[in-house]
């Protein structure tokens, strides 16, 4: 088994002009932030081509001036990769990856409910976890965010009006 600093070197040699950053945090542990201009691209490489084919979860992150999203995946030995990607503080977005994994659309709708980031290419359906009544624009886990934002009358709509 190679070792995370092996593991690092490597793809830092064979994807230089995808990623961005690379580093091993600890043994079995490797971080990368790529390019979002080449994401898609990358990842495919990282499941396909160097064994990354196993989903853990995926994060969405508020770092104030852009997203983060890093896509947790693991090798068959247990070698942990971390992949970063940032996106637009205005009109985030990136691309599904339910091709590949499609029990990511959870994670992904997720990230479209709770952060507002728009995932390309996800199919169509309910909000998760968000109800479908939810306010439009409204993002919890944006750091602007508060819940004065949030709209009274809406709670009230969705009980029926029981607690007026």
């Amino acid at each position: 088994m190679k070792t995370a600093n092996e593991i690092a070197q490597k793809l830092k040699e064979t994807y230089s002009s995808y990623i961005l950053d690379v580093s091993a945090q600890r043994e079995r542990r490797v971080w990368v932030e790529v390019d979002p201009k080449y994401f898609r691209e990358s990842f495919e490489s990282f499941v396909l081509k160097e064994g990354f084919s196993i989903l853990s979860t995926i994060s969405g992150l508020d770092l104030k001036d852009k997203f983060q999203v890093i896509y947790h995946m693991s090798s068959e030995d247990g070698v942990v990769l971390s992949i970063k990607v940032n996106a637009e503080r205005e009109n985030p977005s990136v691309p599904t990856i339910t091709d590949l994994f499609p029990a990511a659309e959870l994670s992904e709708r997720e990230l479209e409910d709770l952060l507002g980031i728009n995932v390309t290419g996800l199919i169509q359906g309910r909000r998760y976890p968000l109800p479908d009544n939810w306010p439009k624009g409204q993002y919890p886990l944006r750091k602007d965010w508060n819940i004065s934002m949030l709209d009274k009358k809406t709670e009230k709509e969705t009980d029926g009006g029981k607690n007026e």
